[in-house]
């Protein structure tokens, strides 16, 4: 097993869910972190949380992940202590709306494919040359059962958790011949803000995705990200398809009455 202890650890999406989660499991593990994300003050209050607890070393950047010009400018100006990532967490993601794809909100498909697709692909491109030039690195892609097959409404959702699957897929490719890893972890239903920024704030529509059965946590995901990247340095898992054990596949769950 691998310690984490001192490593630097970038973790987008790093405000809520499953990026803090992440934060949390790296912190208490003795790992320095770099949290991005767009809201601020989640950001120093997540921080502060760690620091009382785990007296771990943060850094944090206000960045949309989806502009590739601040994304630039984040990782090139970092000062010299953080420079040397050794470990990317492309957690920042999102889903909008559930329409049909002939009625589909122009909007929503570009916030998803900017954020999902376009926004993980800049945040890879300027972390990973590092990661070759030392020698060392591990990036973990956050995507999704509904990478593995459309569900209805999911159309562009489900193409932009494609696209993540196939680009982890390809950079481990690209990457053969270097220690550099990559995992891609594919969650089934996970209760996070997930629901609620896809039905654009009605709580009421995000509370039923999770009725009447036990969904995974943001910890649940956290765990197996940090079990990922502590295995031995010649064992790589390549993805990690979970759910919950009230769900089978991206449509079918079991409820409880």
């Amino acid at each position: 097993m691998i310690s984490v202890e001192d490593k630097i650890v970038l973790i987008t999406g790093a405000s809520s869910g499953i990026g803090e989660s992440c934060a949390n499991v790296f912190a208490q593990a003795g790992a320095n972190l770099i949290l991005a994300a767009r809201r601020q003050e989640k950001l120093e209050k997540l921080a502060d949380e760690l620091t009382k607890k785990f007296q771990c070393k943060t850094y944090l950047l206000k960045l949309d992940v989806r502009d590739r010009l601040a994304v630039e400018s984040a990782i090139n100006s970092l000062p010299d202590p953080w420079k040397n990532i050794e470990i990317l967490i492309n957690n920042a993601g999102l889903s909008r709306g559930l329409d049909k794809l002939h009625v589909g909100d122009f909007n929503d498909w570009e916030e998803m494919i900017d954020t999902n697709v376009k926004g993980l692909l800049y945040m890879t491109r300027y972390v990973v040359p590092g990661m070759v030039n030392r020698g060392e690195g591990h990036v973990v892609n956050i995507g999704s059962i509904a990478g593995r097959g459309a569900y209805p409404g999911g159309n562009v959702y489900c193409a932009s958790k494609a696209a993540v699957r196939a680009i982890s897929e390809g950079l481990k490719q690209d990457l053969l011949g270097t220690p550099v890893r990559v995992t891609e972890i594919q969650p089934g239903l996970v209760e996070t803000e997930f629901s609620n920024v896809r039905f654009h704030g009605d709580t009421e529509k995000a509370k039923n995705v999770y009725k009447d059965l036990t969904p995974l946590t943001g910890d649940d995901i956290g765990d197996l990200v940090f079990f990922c990247v502590t295995r031995s340095p010649h064992v790589n898992i390549s993805e990690l398809l979970v759910v919950p054990t009230d769900q089978a596949n991206a449509t079918m769950v079991h409820r409880h009455q």
